[in-house]
């Protein structure tokens, strides 16, 4: 059996038996802590899952296109902060609208876009290490947006400026516990729904899909039937800084309302657990999502059991989901990349 479906059926039996005893025993700390798994939770959990599966598609499309994108922590980075400075700079003493923050929201997505717009530049025309590339695009992330936060607003912490309101759909919205989690959210997690589904049909059902499998697998083949393997690299790069841009959107714009450039800032390591996600996933947008939820869920977790006040210390049950990510990455096994990633190609190569 598949190491990625045991991984999956060990974790929905281990949540059906801790429910059951949660249920069963509701005055031990298991109970309080099933008590806690609610619709709201799951709301939660959904809108945690933007950043890392957003980052998860975008790694998709540039990877399956043969370049290997690690610097999806410093699109997320440079997405998250853009969102705000413009929200807030736009906004003026009046105060910040749906209005600017649906601007601060584009602005974030084109600024991720025009970062891997460079990191494309830099490792197809000059033929850069993706690996070292990727690396430059975070940590220039990482110094740039707590630099920018001090040079507006003096400190590397942004004020706040508010967040996008949530899309409500009549009738839909009264549905009883689905209602509230899927019909009464974000505008980021519509997006994030719609994505998913429209990101594994476009790579398993129309041409554009075929041709970034291609130049991720054998670009001489897509080469020799004349489809330009440049071209098509270039377009998955930018379309991964897309999708990484409205996954650093939604987490300021969506979530947070500001912008904490403090440490490796509000991302904190999102984009890398995107990654993680993408390869438990196999490269499947539908494995990556729920890869995503997976750990979003034991981030809201781990909030949960800080707010109901058991006896851990909070430095350890912030690190659940990050274990959680060392041990899926242990045993899910070999990810098999595409033959070509990483490897720079120029037509006419034999």
């Amino acid at each position: 059996m598949n190491s990625r479906v045991r991984i999956a059926g060990l974790s929905i039996g281990s949540a059906i038996v801790i429910g059951l005893l949660g249920f069963l025993f509701p005055g031990s700390a298991l109970g309080r802590l099933v008590g806690t798994i609610d619709g709201s939770y799951a709301s939660a959990a959904l809108r945690y899952t933007v950043p890392i599966a957003f980052a998860a598609l975008g790694g998709i499309f540039a990877e399956k296109s043969g370049v290997i994108n690690i610097g999806l922590e410093g699109l997320l980075i440079i997405a998250a902060f853009t969102g705000i400075a413009v929200a807030d700079t736009m906004a003026g003493a009046a105060g910040a609208t749906q209005t600017t923050l649906w601007l601060g929201f584009f602005a974030a997505v084109l600024a991720s876009t025009l970062f891997a717009l460079l990191f494309a530049v830099v490792c197809i025309e000059f033929k850069a290490d993706q690996i070292i590339a990727g690396l430059a695009v975070w940590l220039i992330a990482l110094g740039l947006a707590p630099f920018g936060s001090k040079i507006i607003w003096g400190r590397v912490n942004s004020p706040s400026v508010g967040t996008l309101s949530n899309w409500q759909i009549p009738l839909l919205a009264d549905i009883p516990v689905v209602g509230a989690i899927l019909f009464d959210a974000n505008p980021t997690v519509y997006m994030l729904l719609a994505a998913v589904p429209l990101s594994w049909f476009v790579l398993n059902e129309t041409a554009f899909g075929r041709w970034v499998k291609a130049s991720g697998e054998n670009p001489m083949a897509l080469d020799t039937v004349g489809v330009d393997v440049r071209r098509v690299r270039y377009a998955s790069v930018l379309l991964s800084g897309v999708l990484a841009g409205i996954g650093g959107a939604g987490l300021s714009l969506g979530q947070a309302g500001l912008f904490n450039g403090s440490g490796t800032t509000m991302v904190d390591g999102r984009g890398w657990i995107g990654i993680t996600a993408f390869l438990f996933g196999n490269y499947n947008p539908l494995g990556a999502f729920g890869a995503s939820f997976l750990f979003a869920s034991l981030d809201a977790l781990q909030i949960r059991l800080q707010q109901v006040g058991f006896q851990l210390p909070n430095e350890l049950i912030g690190i659940i989901p990050y274990v959680t990510v060392i041990v899926v990455l242990a045993f899910v096994g070999r990810t098999r990349i595409p033959d070509a990633a990483g490897e720079h190609y120029e037509s006419g190569e034999e």
